[in-house]
């Protein structure tokens, strides 16, 4: 297994959860189930939005299978200094400063000061929303 992912069963997926999609952590936003036929078992497909790169995704599998779910940290940082489309921030309890871009929906709603919230999974870092 994998450092950071668990499992989970497909049926037990809703919108809002985080699953691993082609190894990218992504957040789930649309599933359709189909009905099982007359040989097999039902099928769900799931959409889902990458946290790190945004790109839209699909997942196709049967209803019994088991899905990678990303183990996600939510944690609080504090802006630093904002330039063009990266910012600085500083985690509220390592103190590490690091770099980060700022995702379309938050632009313009970063000053210096703000505290915000960064998910990390698989190694990555990135800005969620400004506390």
């Amino acid at each position: 297994m994998e450092e950071g992912i668990t499992y989970a069963p497909m049926k037990e997926m809703r919108i809002g959860r985080y699953i691993m999609i082609d190894g990218i952590a992504c957040k789930v936003v649309d599933i359709d189930i189909s009905s099982p036929g007359k040989h097999g078992s039902a099928k769900m497909r799931i959409v889902a939005i990458g946290i790190f790169d945004g790109q839209k995704k699909t997942f196709l599998s049967p209803s019994h299978a088991e899905i990678e779910v990303p183990v996600i940290a939510k944690k609080k940082a504090q802006v630093v200094s904002v330039e063009g489309d990266n910012t600085q921030l500083m985690d509220l309890e390592t103190y590490e400063v690091y770099s980060l871009p700022i995702p379309e929906e938050l632009k313009g709603k970063l000053q210096s000061g703000r505290e915000v919230e960064v998910l990390e999974a698989t190694g990555r870092r990135a800005l969620s929303r400004v506390l």
